[in-house]
């Protein structure tokens, strides 16, 4: 990987690199979030409270993607964010050797850190390098390549699965493969691009952002509802088997595929507040339904809904982009990371051990977090930027707070 200072053409732009990279990291998470249930369950023997340990520590990495910005005071961004690909591919790789509580817990670790700081700089580069104007459509088409990524990923379970028969770790291996694959291309074939804007090399916390912090937390709380248990429900209630499962995650990937940049552009005419209103009365009904359902068809229709409604999230970034400094996109990328994985920590154990006493209210909790959410992004401008970040609540005083990594 070479460093430029020639403006971009052709095909080795920073976009076709960002779209790259975000068909690399479904591979890899496509295919442990495809199998870990019935991996779990057949292969380790877990309960709900196992299940809940596991993803709990899962998010450990996410809470503490903060320090990103400290090891990018020795590595470039775009450089870092190729590393935490060969990381999440290879924790990827490595899972189906160790079919144990211990064994998923470690392997699941090394995913889970190069997950993390690949999404924080993902987040921040794409901010960087995309204009403002086209960002919503941008990001859009940056989730419908990870679709189509996924619906790769999911037809390559149903046919390892059902048709070959294959053992789940070579399924591991074939995911986590791709990705590491795919990062060395990255690595290769595409220059090292110069920032539009120094970053700040010191975490910041700027109080006229708190109402994105806010829908982050809320975001983070309500996200590990939908990933830990709406797939353990389909599987432990309804009988779900690894090929049944793929089918719901293609559906998902192929609708995304087209919606996503859609969307995207919906954003862009209607604007951040309306778009996350909708999406969180969507979500409010789904939680609902999650709480009471009881045939395997609809509950697969609400599965698929509620995966539809995440494009939705694209709102919440362009919504930092409008108001943020440029050079705070790289620290404010960590914070919001970890931000989001406060409760993410502890809170898929705490509603393990929950479900085993009653199911529906971690699906009804959930939607009374949707309602919160809801009334936070009715707090949000129709023309949000900077010096208009909120309706409600405007705070005056020290324009942040810094804290700058050991010397």
């Amino acid at each position: 990987m070479r460093k430029t200072t020639q403006p971009p053409t052709g095909w080795r732009r920073p976009e076709v690199l960002l779209l790259l990279m975000a068909a690399g990291v479904p591979m890899s998470l496509a295919t442990w979030m495809g199998l870990i249930n019935n991996f779990s369950i057949e292969r380790a023997s877990f309960t709900g409270a196992e299940m809940g340990i596991l993803q709990s520590l899962r998010e450990v990495p996410g809470f503490l993607s903060f320090t990103v910005i400290f090891v990018l005071l020795f590595i470039r961004e775009q450089s870092l964010a190729l590393i935490s690909l060969v990381a999440l591919g290879s924790g990827v790789v490595i899972t189906g050797f160790f079919p144990s509580l211990t064994g998923l817990i470690v392997t699941t670790m090394i995913w889970s850190a190069g997950f993390h700081y690949y999404e924080a700089l993902q987040q921040s580069l794409a901010m960087q390098w995309i204009d403002k104007k086209k960002a919503p459509h941008t990001f859009g088409r940056i989730l419908s390549v990870g679709s189509f990524a996924a619906i790769a990923c999911f037809a390559m379970i149903y046919l390892t699965t059902k048709i070959f028969a294959l053992d789940f770790k070579w399924v591991f291996i074939i995911g986590g493969g791709v990705t590491l694959v795919i990062a060395f291309v990255a690595w290769a074939a595409f220059p090292r691009f110069p920032q539009p804007v120094e970053q700040h090399k010191t975490l910041v916390l700027r109080r006229r952002y708190w109402l994105y912090y806010a829908l982050i937390f809320m975001q983070g709380a309500r996200r590990q509802i939908f990933m830990v248990f709406a797939g353990f429900l389909m599987v432990e209630k309804f009988g779900y088997g690894v090929a049944d499962i793929a089918v719901l995650f293609f559906i998902n990937g192929a609708i995304n595929i087209f919606a996503a940049p859609q969307i995207g552009k919906l954003i862009g005419r209607i604007g951040e507040r309306r778009a996350l209103t909708i999406e969180y009365i969507g979500l409010i009904v789904i939680f609902a339904g999650y709480a009471i359902v009881q045939d395997a068809t609809i509950a697969a229709g609400l599965y698929i809904l509620d995966h539809l409604f995440f494009a939705m999230a694209i709102a919440m970034k362009t919504y930092f982009q409008k108001i943020a400094d440029p050079a705070d996109m790289a620290p404010t990328a960590g914070v919001s990371f970890t931000i989001s994985h406060i409760v993410a920590v502890f809170l898929p154990a705490l509603y393990g051990l929950l479900w085993l006493i009653a199911p529906a209210l971690v699906f009804l909790t959930g939607a009374g977090l949707a309602g919160i959410s809801l009334l936070l992004a009715r707090n949000i401008p129709t023309d949000p930027c900077e010096g208009n970040e909120v309706i409600r609540g405007k705070v005056t005083g020290p324009p942040a707070a810094q804290i700058a990594p050991a010397e």
